[in-house]
């Protein structure tokens, strides 16, 4: 969360018994809450009647992302709605907006792929000034998302399968093409937090074997939807850089690398040739 508002006077009940904040700051750290003072802030200011702060300690004890249990996230400046079943958008990813946002300043039309809530296509949108945003998730939940967080800068949704969600009008226009595949090998799914492989897609979350699955197919794809200049951005993990530049080269894109080691992100970047 980008922002922790004042906590609310509210003590909430759970059962029969009053949950004042600092057992509410116990609850969540008995359940293995590593911020726990600040996630009881935020439920506590957040919940509008004790009944519903205990039941959003009780979510959250449960293991749901705290994003989930609040309905939003922060996410470059915006508070973006986070839906259940719907991927949350990571703060790493800021820095993916950044570089698109340093590369390409007067971008006049962004598609957000892969969007899951629509949060880098709402975060994109909210600097350039209402270009035209299209964003595109082949899962409903997460379109239905998108839908609400980019309503406000005139964005349009759309439900399918990479490309093939987008209308054809858009071809050789795209000026940011920034897609937030999902790069995690298929055997290191067990390995990630319960919050995430327990209530996240999968869809969301899996790259396939060596995780560059739908990577690859968004590099091959890229070049027929870029506006001549137009970028690529997406994230990798560390060891899967130098595989993932080669996969633009050979998509026709000229790759380059920016990391923000403070936060581990590593985003790819691919221009149109």
């Amino acid at each position: 969360m980008s922002h922790v508002p004042p906590a609310s006077p509210v003590s909430p009940v759970v059962g029969s018994l009053p949950l004042a904040g600092a057992a509410v700051v116990s609850a969540l750290r008995t359940a293995g809450c590593v911020f726990a003072e600040d996630e009881a802030e935020l439920i506590l200011s957040t919940a509008r009647t004790p009944d519903e702060a205990a039941a959003m300690v009780g979510r959250r004890v449960a293991g749901l992302p705290l994003e989930v249990v609040v309905g939003w996230a922060g996410f470059h400046g915006l508070r973006v709605t986070v839906a259940p079943g719907v991927f949350v958008p990571r703060r790493r990813t800021e820095f993916l907006v950044d570089q698109a946002l340093a590369l390409a300043p007067d971008a006049a039309v962004v598609v957000d792929l892969c969007c899951g809530s629509g949060a880098v296509g709402a975060a994109l949108a909210a600097v350039l000034g209402r270009p035209e945003l299209h964003a595109a998730d082949v899962d409903p939940a997460a379109v239905e998302c998108a839908r609400a967080n980019i309503a406000a800068f005139g964005g349009t949704a759309h439900e399918g399968d990479l490309f093939a969600a987008l209308p054809d009008g858009l071809r050789g226009r795209v000026g940011i093409l920034a897609a937030n595949v999902p790069y995690v090998p298929t055997d290191q799914i067990g390995l990630l937090p319960p919050e995430a492989r327990d209530h996240e897609p999968l869809v969301a979350l899996d790259g396939g074997p060596d995780g560059l699955d739908v990577l690859r197919r968004v590099a091959a794809g890229a070049p027929d939807w870029l506006a001549p200049g137009g970028i690529l951005l997406v994230e990798a993990s560390e060891g899967q850089v130098l595989a993932a530049m080669a996969v633009f080269t050979r998509a026709g894109l000229d790759p380059r690398l920016a990391v923000e080691e403070e936060m581990g992100a590593n985003v790819v970047i691919g221009t149109r040739r």
